[in-house]
């Protein structure tokens, strides 16, 4: 319990400290290669012209990070529907993250960031000793360039803010017609 109250204040600290380190709307989001929960190498090449929502959470299987994937899995057919894939970003090790998918059926991607590169880049975290990325999520759409920045985060409720961000914003992410 001491230890999660101690993640929670670096992480409040941390998010008051960054909120204008985060990145805003119409900004390239900048280039990124990282590992995934099956070990695979992931890079915002791969996702060129397609829009994609990455999410920052602390660590895996703790309660708000289960609770805003959680919201995210139960909503991955609308994001689907609107041609968005969702991407989670911690410093877990591969290992971990694959725990977490497995245990919670995830149906998307966890990837890894253990040199905090890409975090320190984009605002979630301060520098390469910080213990857990900061809570912060970026809509970024089909030109690479970030749409909508979410640097306040109720895990929760995120998914659904997301979805209506999109709905709002019909440019940010092409909308599919089912197969038939």
């Amino acid at each position: 319990m001491r230890s999660l109250l101690a993640v929670v204040s670096i992480v409040l600290l941390a998010s008051a400290a960054h909120a204008r380190d985060v990145l805003q709307p119409g900004t390239v989001f900048p280039a990124w290669k990282l590992t995934d929960h099956t070990g695979a190498t992931v890079a915002s090449h791969d996702l060129a012209g397609k829009p994609y929502l990455l999410w920052f959470y602390p660590k895996a299987m703790t309660p708000g990070c289960t609770a805003e994937g959680d919201a995210l899995r139960d909503q991955f057919a609308a994001f689907q529907a609107r041609g968005v894939e969702i991407l989670g970003v911690s410093f877990d090790a591969p290992a971990e993250n694959a725990t977490f998918v497995r245990e919670r059926g995830f149906p998307f991607r966890l990837l890894s960031d253990r040199d905090r590169k890409l975090a320190r880049a984009v605002g979630a975290a301060a520098d390469p000793s910080q213990p857990v990325a900061r809570r912060i999520s970026y809509l970024v759409g089909t030109d690479g360039k970030v749409v909508k920045t979410y640097p306040q985060v109720t895990p929760a409720t995120h998914a659904q803010e997301v979805l209506g961000d999109l709905a709002a914003t019909p440019q940010a992410a092409p909308t599919r017609s089912p197969v038939r």
